[in-house]
């Protein structure tokens, strides 16, 4: 078993019982719901990117792997590049509207956010 990061203790900072068994924050991964159980929300950013503008798609409620999955897809499809990152799908460019057909033909529900 690899060893534990002090980092990761949830609750107690010291112990003076020689039982005591730290708890440790577990990383678990959601199922990654069906797409018509989901809502996607897609906006238009251009905050501390220079001016440049970003498609962002935020909602998606599952593993991360399938969130990299889904963001490849979308950067293949629209022909941009793009990141995954803290559950956003960032792509480059304002593509709300093909990313929107896109979700809507994989069959999520999707919502435009924003102006």
């Amino acid at each position: 078993m690899a060893k534990k990061s002090k980092r990761n203790r949830k609750g107690t900072v010291y112990s003076t019982d020689p039982d005591f068994e730290y708890s440790y924050h577990e990383n678990e991964e959601q199922d990654t719901l069906a797409p018509e159980e989901q809502l996607l929300y897609i906006s238009r950013d251009r905050k501390n990117r220079g001016g440049k503008e970003a498609t962002i798609v935020e909602g998606f409620i599952g593993s991360t792997d399938d969130l990299k999955d889904l963001g490849k897809t979308l950067k293949t499809k629209c022909g941009v590049g793009g990141n995954v990152k803290d559950g956003y799908i960032i792509i480059q460019g304002d593509k709300r509207n093909k990313i929107k057909e896109i979700l809507d033909g994989m069959g999520y529900k999707t919502k435009l956010k924003g102006g």
